[in-house]
Formats: structure tokens, sequence, C-alpha cells
């Protein structure tokens, strides 16, 4: 038999929206407790340099972030726990988690368990992570300053991600399984202007076969016209990949238990204040897994602050 841990506020999830709101929520006296799941530290953890941090001019890794704010949850005496949540029942407050561990119940939860790029499943994307092959144009886009390079994808994220690339590669090759573009006309119509002058290499209706490299990182792939049937292949010479085919939020415990939308979880989004709160009063959603749109380490710390603040002020009227 599991033991039960109550606590009045549980957070699921320790990257930067959990970390923060463990920040503001340990300071708030709600002494809260923070399980970690699977991926301690979240997706930052795979970012070797960031640049983009207020406050710190100089790169640091994601992993050395995430350090410095698990510290700084420690320091406020935060009580973080390994485990992953398995299954929640929200139906009545206390709110019952099962995790694998353990059984926890809570007065309020914040959830910021994150979301996953969606990756092609190659074997040889998972070679270079990180040392070429990225999902995050904003965060690693700079570094391929007058260098060629390749997006795969043919949605907004997509698309979206090439023309913030065109502000730093020399060239970009946008590769898309489909003939036709998924994204807003909007979006399309600003890339076609792209294509036009040569900035952007259209490949429709192909996909990647491989990628290859050296301990330097991607040095070029090899593409596959799918509409052929010869079985056509093209070699592209460049300095590195972004796959932009999708992210898969971290949600799937709460299917049917809390409002969903596009698999992410809808929150409120009032402008008076509870802006985090999910469809339960008490539930409250912070980072990627409630955003779709930014993606950001620093909008997903500030959510999360936000959600201590939401979970404070509704365990006041709570109790």
């Amino acid at each position: 038999m599991k033991t039960v841990k109550h606590t009045k506020v549980i957070i699921l999830g320790s990257g930067p929206a959990g970390y923060t709101a463990a920040i503001y929520a340990s300071r708030a006296n709600l002494n809260p407790l923070l399980i970690t799941g699977d991926n301690k530290g979240g997706q930052l953890m795979n970012t070797n340099e960031i640049e983009n941090w207020p406050g710190d001019k100089h790169q640091i890794t994601g992993s050395e972030l995430m350090h410095r704010m698990y510290e700084h949850a420690v320091k406020y005496k935060t009580e973080i726990i390994s485990d992953k949540i398995i299954s929640v029942e929200f139906n009545k407050n206390p709110f019952f988690l099962l995790g694998e561990k353990k059984q926890y119940t809570a007065n309020s939860v914040i959830i910021a368990t994150g979301s996953n790029p969606r990756y092609l499943g190659l074997d040889s994307e998972a070679k270079f992570k990180g040392k070429g092959v990225s999902t995050c144009a904003i965060c690693d886009g700079f570094f391929y300053k007058d260098k060629e390079i390749a997006v795969v994808g043919g949605g907004n994220t997509a698309i979206e991600e090439t023309l913030y690339l065109s502000n730093f590669a020399k060239k970009i090759h946008l590769i898309h399984r489909k003939n036709n573009f998924k994204a807003e006309k909007i979006l399309v119509n600003r890339l076609l202007e792209f294509v036009k002058n040569g900035k952007v290499i259209l490949y429709l209706n192909h996909t990647i076969q491989e990628i290859f490299g050296n301990i330097l990182g991607v040095t070029h792939l090899i593409i596959n016209n799918i509409k052929s049937t010869k079985h056509i292949q093209k070699k592209i010479i460049v300095s590195g990949l972004f796959v932009a085919i999708g992210h898969v939020p971290n949600t799937d415990i709460f299917v049917n238990k809390l409002e969903i939308e596009n698999g992410y979880i809808k929150i409120k989004k009032e402008q008076h204040g509870n802006y985090t709160q999910t469809s339960i009063p008490g539930i409250f959603a912070a980072g990627d897994v409630s955003d779709h749109v930014y993606k950001q380490a620093i909008t997903s710390a500030a959510s999360g602050c936000m959600a201590a603040i939401d979970s404070e002020r509704y365990l006041n009227i709570f109790n």
C-alpha cells in the first residue's frame, strides 16, 4: 500500500514554469511539493547555448540555468520529490494524484508538465540532436549566421521558423512532405516572396532519408522525392536542420479530467487575475502544457509565477 502525502499545493514538472511556481509559492508560505516527473529540468536540458535569458549577457547552458532554478527553489525550502504521476482525480477537493512511488493529495495543483517537440524518428536525428539538429529557431538561429540550413515541416511553425531564420541564414532549404502547406495563407505568401528572391529553396513532396555529419555537427542531408516512381534522391549541403513538425504537450493523464484544446490544457486567460486557471477551480496550468504559441523559457517562467499567485488567491478563498 502506497503512503499518502498531503500538501496545500502540488506542482507537477521541473522546468522553468515548475521551478518558478515553486519559488513564488514557497515565498508565499504555501509549502509546495514539486514532483519532478521523468524529464527533470524540461526541454532546456537539451539546449547547449542560451543567450537571451534576461540578466545573463554571457551565454549559459540550459542545464546550468535549470540547476540554478532548482537551487533557488530549494533555498526557499520547496520540497522536491522524484516521482512520476500516472493518474489523477480532480472531481473533488482535496485532489488526488497517483504516482509510481507514492499517492498524493492537495488543495491546489499547478500543472507544468511541458511539451516535447515532435521528431522525425531517424537514428541520425537523435545522433545530432543539439549538434546541428534543433527544434527551436529562436533559441538557436543566431548560431547559423551566414550559413546554409534546412527546415522540415509544412505548418505555421515551419514557415514562421523559416521566416525568422531568414534574418540570419545565408540560404534556407525548406523540406515538406506534401504538395501544399497547411499554414495560414499570409505566412505562405510571405514565404513565397523569399522563394522568389532565392533566399528559400522549396522541396515539396520530399522527405528526409538521412542526416550526415561529423564531430563538429551536421554536414548534409539526403532527401527523397516521394512522388517520383524512380525514388530520386538529392544531397543538400547544410550546417543545421530545424525540425518544425509540431510539439506534443504532456497531457495524457489529464484527458477527460480537464478541458483540453488541440492537445493543450485550456486556461481561462481572464483579464483580472486567475489567468492560469483550468476548467476546474484550484487546478492551474503554466508553461508549454498550455501554451502553443510562445514556447519560450522566459514565458514559461512568467506563467509559473502567475500560476503560483493564482493558487495562493484560490487557497485564501478556499480556506
